[in-house]
């Protein structure tokens, strides 16, 4: 099968979606106004409430809500084959997540930028505002972790990539400062210097390993998720000008640049896809995801066709920084658009490789040679592992996750473009950077939101704690986040987190697809309550089948094991605490759906008499 069809299909489905659907949801169901004055307006503190570029919000936003979803789940679902993901990436992405991302920013907006447990206590009511605080902080801290996996995966003992992923730091911090104090609004001086820095240190990375450099920038696991916290730490306590804001909008020029590179390729090279349509752990026993297709597929692709962590960006930082009411549409639903486009990117790259070389290259080699008889009988014999390893000059054989697979993909994609074959290394490595990019913008922003979430629930105890510029309650309350996102990393694998992430971020999404259904019936618009409705049925009855699968398949034998029985205890209790906390939210926001559309019936009645 070659990938062109697959990628004309859906950028052409994804422009008339923007072009159409959501100009009408624009116009019909949020009715954006310019002349509301934002919350960046009214509320403008200097440090979270900033009005800003609308391109360089877009940047923020883009690389705040893109993280590992779009890359790896998509290529960790592949095992099922190239047809169902792509098909649920390019439907999802339009009636669930590009709706969903457009109206909770729409709702936080219009609700003073406040968070989404607020939006859901002035919406639904008191308890789902306590209730969705709880869900929200226990959700985000396991995403978090999904996506910090991740990155640990990848850079694990590369001192190139880390290098590189390294040196964005200083030069986000001197862009912020040069854009927002030194020479306040020259955006375009500050992007030429971030651009170039970034790719010298792209390039000088490739003399990293084997120097002298090598030993302060190769670390194993565990200390690079120590690293990764401190980060995360920094990135939440700094004034969003210094380091959030400027890192976002240098990662999305990036990603942008590198997934138009990869379209090129694509096109250039035409590759065919190696793996099938579907395979046989379309029923189960899949290597990499043990489920079936049903519910797993939907929750291992967890941001590439709806994501509920997109819903605490659009009621985080982005609506503390947007100017104008109308720039809602680009923002929200073009990043969401983009972000479909990129998974389907990354299936594709993912896929054309050998079969048998996605394999071995996302499950560990004891695991690989227990499952190589079942690959056999699905006719996968070809492998170019041996010469890929050499060009790439890494291992990468059992490297699990999805990124090192993915970067392989790109790699040979770019490498297959004529001229550019010596170079696949440092391809490899640009994508990996790449990858890390995607995955610490969100990190950042999410760790901040979070923060924020934090300090909301603790102010309702103490006030002050509720002040976001209050500094003690700033450094405590990310402190503690980071110690908790860094503890199930420091702690889990990639089969006990992924999972739970993506049913975790996947019923957040539910959840935020109610509130979003009752802020529009609230504002008189019940009418159009089905673009929220249908979306929350179809996402409600995949996480909770999938909460039910993850503990009785992969929790309850952690507790039944010795070593694992505390993370079998702290797994199977978050899973239960977030499904309960939907259940109260539902089970409080429905029957006023209800009233409403009764009330709404009888107003018609009275006036047909």
């Amino acid at each position: 099968m070659n990938a062109m069809p697959l990628v004309i299909i859906a950028v052409v489905f994804f422009a008339l979606a923007y072009r159409f659907y959501f100009s009408f949801i624009a116009a019909k169901v949020a009715v954006l106004n310019d002349s509301r004055n934002t919350p960046s307006q009214r509320l403008y503190d200097g440090q979270n409430y900033y009005p800003t570029n609308k391109w360089i919000l877009f940047g923020h936003h883009f690389a705040a809500i893109a993280g590992a979803g779009p890359l790896v789940g998509p290529v960790l679902a592949a095992q099922f084959g190239y047809f169902p993901g792509y098909l649920w990436m390019l439907l999802g992405a339009v009636l669930a997540g590009s709706v969903h991302d457009f109206i909770i920013l729409t709702a936080s907006v219009r609700h003073d930028g406040k968070s989404i447990a607020e939006i859901a206590k002035a919406e639904i009511g008191k308890y789902s505002g306590y209730t969705t605080s709880i869900s929200v902080m226990i959700i985000l801290i396991i995403s978090l972790a999904g996506l910090g996996l991740v990155v640990i995966n990848a850079l694990a003992e590369s001192s190139w990539g880390t290098f590189t992923i390294a040196a964005t730091i200083p030069i986000s911090m001197i862009m912020g400062l040069w854009m927002f104090k030194i020479r306040k609004g020259k955006t375009a001086e500050a992007t030429l210097f971030g651009v170039i820095a970034l790719s010298l240190c792209v390039i000088l990375g490739r003399y990293i390993p084997g120097s002298a450099l090598a030993p302060w920038f190769t670390f194993d696991r565990k200390t690079l998720t120590i690293l990764l916290a401190g980060y995360g730490f920094l990135a939440s306590a700094l004034p969003v000008w210094m380091l959030l804001s400027p890192r976002d909008y240098l990662s999305s020029i990036m990603k942008i640049s590198v997934i138009g590179m990869l379209a090129a390729g694509i096109i250039i090279v035409s590759p065919g896809l190696k793996m099938p349509a579907f395979t046989s752990y379309v029923n189960g026993g899949g290597p990499i995801i043990p489920g079936t297709l049903f519910p797993y597929l939907f929750i291992t692709i967890a941001c590439g066709a709806i994501s509920g962590f997109h819903s605490l960006v659009s009621s985080g930082t982005t609506p503390k920084m947007i100017m104008k009411e109308s720039e809602i549409k680009a923002i929200a639903a073009g990043s969401m658009l983009i972000e479909g486009t990129v998974s389907i990117l990354a299936l594709i790259a993912a896929t054309s490789m050998f079969p048998l070389d996605y394999f071995q290259i996302n499950v560990s080699p004891e695991k690989f040679q227990s499952i190589l008889p079942q690959l056999h009988a699905m006719g996968f014999y070809t492998s170019d592992l041996k010469n890929l390893a050499n060009a790439v000059g890494e291992k990468i054989a059992g490297r699990t996750g999805g990124a090192v697979s993915l970067a392989v993909g790109m790699a040979h994609i770019f490498s297959a473009i004529p001229g550019l074959r010596s170079l696949m290394s440092y391809w490899y490595h640009f994508a990996i950077m790449f990858e890390a990019l995607f995955i610490l913008t969100t990190i950042d922003a999410g760790t901040r939101i979070a923060r924020f979430v934090l300090q909301e629930t603790i102010g309702k105890v103490y006030k002050p704690f509720g002040r976001t510029n209050w500094l003690p309650g700033n450094l405590i309350s990310s402190l503690i986040i980071v110690f908790t996102w860094g503890y199930f990393i420091y702690t889990g694998t990639v089969t006990t987190i992924w999972p739970m992430f993506g049913t975790a971020n996947q019923l957040l999404a539910a959840i935020a697809l109610a509130i979003g259904t009752s802020y529009i019936i609230n504002t008189g618009k019940i009418k159009y309550a089905f673009v929220t409705i249908i979306p929350m049925l179809f996402i409600t009855a995949v996480t909770f089948t999938a909460g039910f699968e993850n503990i009785s398949n992969i929790y309850f034998p952690e507790l039944l094991a010795g070593k694992t029985e505390v993370l079998g205890i702290v797994n199977i209790g978050l899973t239960v605490l977030i499904m309960v906390c939907a259940m109260i939210i539902f089970t409080d926001a429905v029957p006023k759906w209800i009233k409403a559309a009764k009330a709404k019936q009888t107003a018609f009645n009275l006036k047909e008499k």
